[in-house]
């Protein structure tokens, strides 16, 4: 079969392709097909005027049609590659080629408490003690919002969601608005945050995320974001949710075709309004389970959905969106760590550039802190993996064999002291003996992601923002506020 065929050698790493060049070619012409002869929906005055003076037509049924020509100058006017800075102007993700970022998820209902373990709604405090674990976790790169605020009014959720990244964490960010008012004021935040607009825009803080709404609509909403995000180059996507079996195909192939079609009508949108503005290509697929009638997360399916997104993403030479640590499983158990591990490997085998979502648990409606401790693991050992095998002469070791020869052992070797630091160490995994096992207190894996989690919360605290910076952003929110 094609799917999964190879495991290859790229650059310096392992990396692994789903599709073929035929099969690459074959989904993008029946996107194009989609674009040209089914058409969308657009639901934004702005954007079907762009899309009309660029040679779009638009029905008697309000459809609009794109003509291969258009989607195919968005593909090559967009950047093929994207830089995202900490809140402390380091560069810290370049979105390109393989390489693989992970973060965090945004909105879920509820949370694990980890002192009590009660499963409930999130807090302020609890949302600023998760940021401030993901800012403190080495495989983490990037945040999200995490949690809905259950005490603060729905109207400036996101913007206070987004104060919150901004002080308890300096790492770059994916951030979900409302609506483009919202979008404005987080925008204003960042600026403020790294020495203003201009610089925002030359050195992006976060990315936004929205999404078009399946199948083939552009939603008023979304678009004003993607159509603010271009003008202020603020890295975005525009990737559809695709529930398998009700939104889109059920197929695998027919998910990716029209997810794909979605995704590229947004980057016309977005380069007809400001061309060379930083557009981040991906979709997700949750599966509808017939059975339950719920969307499920880290199913196979999903994975070669993903698979295929980052293999089209290379083909087009855009930067890519998508998933790892996430699971379908409502606690931290056996299914959690396979599903989550499972995306987290593949994610970062397949070369996709910024993976979201880990610590989701019960397909996104619950975040769990232990998963997120677990997972910044399993991203270590990943990483060491795909680094490849250096096969360097000091690698090689010709020299010390020699030295040791048949029969001897490698303990007291030079080599062996120059070297075994570089092996990959745990977190929070356990190598010793039974016997030294219980002779350090017996503990389970969980009991000692419990302990890491405890001792982050009680030392961790990120860089703090300048009072100044910090009376800005409560002058934003207040401004919004008396507004709405």
């Amino acid at each position: 079969m094609e799917n999964l065929r190879y495991a290859s050698r790229h650059g310096h790493g392992l990396s692994l392709a789903t599709l073929s060049p035929g099969q690459l070619e074959q989904i993008h012409q029946a996107s194009c097909r989609i674009l040209s002869e089914v058409g969308v929906l657009v639901h934004h005055d702005e954007a079907a005027a762009l899309l009309h003076k660029a040679g779009a037509y638009t029905d008697g049924s309000g459809r609009t049609y794109l003509p291969v020509s258009l989607v195919e100058w968005a593909i090559r006017t967009a950047p093929s590659r994207l830089t995202l800075f900490s809140r402390l102007g380091r560069p810290v993700m370049w979105l390109e080629g393989h390489n693989a970022y992970f973060g965090t998820g945004s909105d879920t209902l509820y949370f694990f408490d980890p002192a009590t373990g009660e499963r409930r709604a999130w807090q302020s405090s609890d949302v600023a003690d998760a940021l401030r674990v993901a800012d403190a976790l080495p495989g983490i790169d990037f945040v999200m919002s995490m949690g809905m605020l259950e005490e603060v009014d729905k109207r400036l959720h996101n913007r206070v969601q987004y104060a919150l990244m901004l002080q308890n964490s300096t790492k770059p960010q994916v951030v979900i608005a409302e609506d483009d008012q919202s979008l404005a004021d987080i925008i204003d935040m960042a600026a403020a945050a790294v020495g203003g607009r201009e610089k925002l825009a030359h050195q992006p803080l976060f990315a936004l995320y929205c999404e078009p709404t399946s199948p083939l609509q552009l939603p008023y909403e979304s678009v004003a974001k993607l159509l603010l995000a271009a003008e202020s180059r603020v890295p975005v996507n525009f990737a559809c949710g695709a529930l398998a079996g009700a939104t889109t195909p059920v197929t695998v192939a027919g998910t990716v075709v029209q997810a794909n079609a979605e995704a590229l009508c947004g980057l016309v949108v977005h380069q007809l309004k400001n061309p060379g503005a930083p557009f981040l290509y991906g979709y997700g697929d949750s599966p509808l389970d017939m059975r339950t009638m719920q969307a499920l997360y880290a199913v196979p399916e999903a994975l070669m959905l993903q698979g295929c997104l980052c293999d089209l993403a290379r083909f087009y030479q855009l930067p890519s969106w998508g998933y790892a640590g996430c699971t379908s499983a409502k606690v931290c158990d056996e299914q959690a760590v396979v599903e989550a591990t499972m995306f987290t490997l593949m994610g970062a085998l397949q070369g996709c550039n910024l993976m979201h979502d880990v610590f989701y648990m019960e397909s996104g409606r619950t975040g769990s802190l232990e998963l997120l401790v677990l997972m910044d693991e399993v991203i270590s050992r990943v990483r060491f993996m795909l680094r490849g095998v250096d096969t360097s002469p000091q690698q090689l070791a010709l020299e010390a064999i020699a030295r040791v020869g048949p029969g001897g052992n490698f303990l007291a070797d030079d080599h062996t002291a120059e070297h075994f630091r570089q092996s990959w160490q745990p977190t929070v995994s356990d190598f010793q003996t039974y016997e030294g096992w219980m002779a350090a207190g017996g503990l389970t894996t969980g009991q000692r992601i419990a302990a890491r989690l405890r001792q982050i919360l009680d030392t961790h605290r990120p860089v703090p923002l300048p009072e100044a910076v910090q009376k800005q952003i409560e002058a934003i929110l207040q401004r919004a506020q008396e507004r709405l």
